[in-house]
């Protein structure tokens, strides 16, 4: 089935399409990592983008089951895809993985979400990094739909849970605001033996006990949720342990006076060196963001904890003087190298 990816800047790129055969628009980003499709599609942070996979041969390994049941054995970051569409060079007609439980091909179908295949995806990455991220449409069957720009909405209100959802069991408890949280960041808490209350971003948590908060990860542009700010001031001024990640980390960082800005064309792969300043360790990484904390901004009061060792961007803040923390990096992974888990161990702690 033909299909046609065109993006704003008016280039073409013809191919097939595979999935669900509709239509659709978003932001057009790119993804470096050589695997680990399944989580990276079911990752919040890519709510409203069109994923384009830089590795040349994707699906061959196929597609896990959700979970296996607990937090700590899901297989996906959230319970659908959250990419609006896939773009990949060449779509495995088959694959082989102990693990599998469907087709990529398959997958995408019961998901409702389409994918072009057969185009350059090099070539498009070498457009997306001398232009930067644009949008851009996959077209299929000649049905023409508007752009999308998924930066001007409240993207948080798509992907938060609607209720309160506990996880784990442990001593001291954990608040963690769900601004499109990744299980796998769940999972590591709960690891390191805490109850996790998992809360809608705009929920009352007033009548709730707990010892400590993490603001998580989540889509689009960190200024347009400016209205998070005094309740994270809030949580600041009891004292409290925090750690934010990605999103989380950004809204900190506007909290306590700091600035953000868009990236040319976004850190999104499992490769991103980054220096830790106090230990002037290096480490990889597992990054998807298109925003950034401006250097520039930080506050005295802060250690500018992290940096990208490719473009100098911050990665991580930490307090002088409160249990405060964040990293601009997923330590989870998931895909991606663990090597930065101890983060989690840094903010256990502070208790």
């Amino acid at each position: 089935m033909k299909a046609t990816l065109v993006l704003e800047n008016g280039m073409k790129f013809e191919g097939t399409a595979f999935g669900t055969p509709k239509s659709t628009s978003g932001e057009i980003v790119f993804n470096t990592g050589m695997v680990g499709y399944p989580e990276a599609l079911t990752d919040p942070s890519y709510y409203g983008q069109i994923l384009t996979s830089t590795y040349p041969l994707i699906g061959n390994y196929g597609v896990p089951a959700e979970s296996d049941g607990a937090i700590t054995t899901k297989h996906w970051e959230s319970p659908r895809i959250q990419a609006f569409g896939f773009i990949v060079s060449n779509l495995s007609d088959t694959y082989s993985h102990w693990n599998a439980d469907m087709s990529l091909n398959t997958w995408l179908k019961k998901e409702g979400i389409p994918g072009i295949t057969g185009i350059d995806t090099r070539a498009l990455t070498k457009v997306l990094r001398e232009s930067g991220t644009m949008l851009g449409k996959i077209i299929i069957n000649d049905k023409d739909i508007d752009f999308y720009d998924p930066n001007k909405e409240l993207l948080i209100e798509k992907v938060t849970v609607d209720a309160p959802v506990k996880h784990g069991k442990g001593d001291k408890t954990v608040l963690l605001l769900d601004f499109g949280c990744k299980n796998s960041i769940i999972a590591n808490v709960v690891k390191r033996g805490f109850k996790v209350i998992q809360v809608p971003y705009h929920y009352d948590y007033s009548s709730i006990q707990y010892d400590g908060i993490v603001l998580s990860s989540g889509p689009g542009d960190p200024a347009q949720y400016l209205f998070m700010t005094e309740k994270i001031n809030n949580f600041m001024t009891e004292r409290k342990p925090i750690l934010g990640i990605c999103l989380g980390h950004q809204l900190l960082a506007l909290t306590v006076g700091a600035k953000t800005y868009k990236l040319k064309y976004g850190h999104r792969s499992q490769n991103q060196p980054v220096l830790d300043r106090l230990t002037r360790k290096a480490y990889v990484t597992t990054q998807n963001h298109g925003y950034a904390v401006d250097m520039k901004s930080i506050p005295s009061n802060w250690i500018s904890w992290f940096e990208n060792l490719n473009d100098g961007t911050n990665e991580g803040l930490w307090h002088k003087n409160l249990p405060i923390l964040s990293t601009q990096f997923h330590p989870e992974a998931m895909p991606g190298p663990v090597d930065t888990a101890f983060v989690f161990d840094e903010f256990k702690r502070f208790f």
